[in-house]
């Protein structure tokens, strides 16, 4: 992977690039800008030696780099960790001309986001995302959040980064564990608006968990998609149901995915949980009558070829209805999922029977 860096817009109110490439480091400072001066580079424990890296370099820069540490995974996705952050903001005196740099996976730029989102009423914020799942998903589109004892990212703001690099450098020493769970979110994207990627990890799904060319391609099909769902309706300010759906259409697979996480109390990687989710929403379009028996399948054999989970425990259904009526679309008290019509046709399922639901959980149970 010598060619040139990829660039990918995305064109909203505030249009900034998501770079893909290797050897990305040294584009930090155009994507900061000149104005800036104090830069507070957020990373977890396990990214502490990128992070010093990171801060040499601002350092030699002219830049003034704070280093703030934060807990690995999801135990970063907390208020207690952002009001240390803030803490450490304040003690090193940023003001709204300064900067954050988010370096890691999708915690921690979650976390990265909400924190420069919030001090001061919002400061610029770089990410640096170091999982692929963080590249074609967390670190794109401006959602921020933490995550409380009654669900995922429930708190948060709505604040776009300067921009995102995405060095594949950073793949290459990746477990293949998180590099599975990745591909979830790409596969996801595949369905709801790019058949080509179904198929170029149908045609070798072994290839697809190696860095190279062909995982650099999915990558960058993936954070189009992104970009272009986010570049039409940042806020998800389109709902409801009908032909456009909006940004809603990111979350096809998550209202089970984040019941099933709670449940988990996170252990379960958000990937794994997606691929449960994605399975289970396809049950119940077809269930529901919209959706043809070989995209139906099609859903467990793509997912099951990379290694991803298709299924989940039957004796904890009550539990994840109860904990799917928090999801983040539900309207009032009516539950609203994603499903599909057709392979690329997304649409909402507005109020779906509890029965249904149900028999479409009871198909993909073990």
């Amino acid at each position: 992977m010598t060619r040139e860096a990829t660039r990918i817009r995305v064109q909203t109110a505030n249009p900034y690039d998501v770079v893909v490439g290797a050897g990305l480091f040294g584009s930090l400072p155009d994507l900061l800008g000149d104005r800036v001066k104090r830069v507070a580079v957020i990373r977890p424990r396990a990214m502490a030696a990128t992070g010093e890296v990171i801060r040499a370099e601002l350092a030699e820069g002219g830049y003034v780099p704070t280093l703030v540490e934060i807990p690995d995974s999801e135990g970063a996705k907390t208020a207690g960790v952002a009001e240390r952050c803030w803490d450490e903001l304040g003690i090193a005196g940023f003001t709204r001309s300064d900067a954050v740099v988010g370096v890691g996976g999708g915690a921690t730029t979650d976390l990265a986001g909400f924190v420069a989102g919030t001090w001061l009423r919002g400061i610029k914020v770089v990410h640096i995302p170091t999982t692929l799942l963080a590249m074609v998903d967390a670190a794109v589109g401006g959602k921020t959040g933490v995550n409380t004892a009654q669900g995922k990212n429930l708190v948060g703001v709505f604040h776009e980064p300067a921009g995102v690099l995405c060095d594949l450098n950073a793949l290459q020493t990746l477990p293949t564990d998180d590099l599975t769970s990745g591909l979830a979110e790409v596969i996801k994207c595949g369905f709801i608006a790019d058949p080509a990627i179904l198929g170029l990890v149908e045609r070798d799904p072994g290839a697809v968990l190696h860095v190279g060319d062909l995982l650099r391609e999915l990558v960058e099909r993936a954070i189009t998609v992104k970009a272009r769902v986010v570049g039409g309706d940042l806020r998800e300010t389109i709902s409801t149901s009908g032909a456009e759906v909006g940004r809603e259409v990111l979350n096809y697979g998550h209202t089970l995915a984040h019941a099933i996480e709670r449940i988990e109390a996170y252990r379960l990687r958000h990937g794994a949980a997606v691929a449960i989710g994605l399975v289970y929403a396809a049950e119940l379009a077809r269930l529901a009558g919209y959706l043809d028996d070989a995209t139906a399948d099609r859903h467990r054999v793509v997912l099951a070829a990379v290694g991803l989970p298709t299924s989940y425990q039957r004796a904890v259904w009550a539990d994840l209805f109860e904990a799917m009526k928090l999801d983040k679309k539900t309207r009032g008290e009516q539950l609203r999922l994603v499903i599909l019509k057709a392979l690329g046709q997304p649409a909402i399922l507005e109020a779906p029977d509890p029965g249904l639901l149900t028999a479409a959980y009871t198909a993909i149970a073990r």
